[in-house]
């Protein structure tokens, strides 16, 4: 069954209500103090379901806020509690415009302590700014609060959700692309001779895949020029087509259709070429394989040749197989020719393994 997803939505629940204070004769109230009392209060207003009301102190509050009138909102309702924010706003009465002054995040007031009050500074606008400006005309002043409510979150049930309509993206092809080349054999400007087939290929694809290639070809150890071609020794003719089938599509060919010897024996080689040619992840791909293919009859073979061209990962899994073998299959190991070339060629592998071997059998 495919992946199922569910979607459920929380979205706030607002109310909103917005209070203009009207303020006539601004400059008569002047004059009152800076006492904690000395303020004009609104009207009482409702929003949410909570009584409200704005504080305004014409002379500051308190001595060290004297050149700065001071407004607040404030909770009315008793032993009442509200999540709210406010938008305490003068309004411009020459082109009726709202300025918004201070504004608050959402919060909690509380009418039984500090708390409802909002906002927490008495510093709401500097008399200077008020007192000749579009704020104050025929000594009137207007503030405007809005008031939002947030009441408790709505979450609608859990539905299924509709995956969204997509287009998959194709696979790359760059590499069936680049493949025809050497299939098609076009555009080839570089030949070798291996085993006596001459096979034919491509310089600067070699070149951007191997850095021995890149320097055979275009470096100052390069062995021919253009229409010249370059013997490769030691190497057999189906080895090579397997390495320049992965230099053009980053893929062996079919295992089935490697030719000549069987498919473990066939890897080796070309592990051995990929090291020649110092290409990494195709000596990285035939170690895969060949750990995959351990037994009793490869294991030892493997094992020498992970050691003389510094495979650790491969050599570790055939160490560990040996290890892990019970005495039969111990016994089919020793009696391979893998097992006895490795005792002359590399005899202190031989003690390595049965080294670990010991140490298994005793824990």
């Amino acid at each position: 069954m495919g992946a199922c997803m569910t979607l459920s939505t929380c979205s706030p629940e607002a109310a909103e209500g917005t209070h203009v204070f009207n303020i006539l004769g601004y400059s008569k109230h002047r004059g009152m103090g800076q006492d904690p009392g000395s303020y004009i209060q609104s009207g009482v207003f409702a929003v949410g379901g909570h009584d409200w009301a704005i504080r305004f102190y014409p002379d500051g509050y308190k001595r060290e806020n004297q050149d700065y009138i001071a407004v607040f909102l404030e909770l009315m309702s008793k032993s009442n509690k509200a999540r709210a924010s406010c938008d305490l706003r003068l309004v411009d009465q020459c082109t009726g415009l709202r300025s918004s002054v201070i504004k608050t995040g959402p919060r909690i007031f509380n009418s039984d302590d500090s708390s409802r009050y909002a906002p927490g500074t008495a510093q709401f606008k500097k008399r200077s700014e008020i007192e000749g400006s579009a704020y104050l005309k025929d000594d009137r002043l207007m503030i405007e609060c809005i008031v939002t409510i947030f009441e408790k979150p709505r979450v609608t049930k859990t539905t299924e959700a509709k995956s969204p309509p997509k287009i998959d993206k194709p696979p790359s092809d760059m590499a069936k692309h680049v493949g025809k080349l050497l299939e098609e054999k076009e555009g080839l400007d570089v030949s070798f001779i291996v085993g006596g087939e001459t096979i034919e290929a491509h310089r600067l694809i070699l070149a951007m895949r191997s850095p021995v290639l890149k320097a055979e070809l275009y470096g100052p150890m390069r062995e021919a020029r253009v229409g010249q071609s370059i013997t490769i020794k030691d190497m057999q003719p189906s080895i090579f087509k397997a390495l320049l089938h992965f230099i053009y599509t980053d893929s062996l060919p079919g295992r089935r259709d490697l030719e000549g010897e069987e498919n473990t024996k066939m890897i080796r080689l070309l592990l051995v070429a990929a090291d020649r040619y110092a290409m990494e992840r195709l000596k990285m791909v035939c170690q895969s394989i060949l750990c995959e293919d351990l037994n009793v009859n490869t294991v030892a073979t493997t094992l020498a040749l992970a050691d003389q061209y510094n495979c650790d990962k491969l050599k570790d899994a055939c160490l560990e197989f040996i290890k892990t073998s019970d005495d039969n299959a111990m016994d089919a190991v020793v009696a391979t020719q893998g097992f006895k070339d490795l005792k002359v060629t590399c005899p202190s592998l031989i003690v390595d393994a049965l080294e670990n071997r010991r140490k298994l059998r005793k824990a």
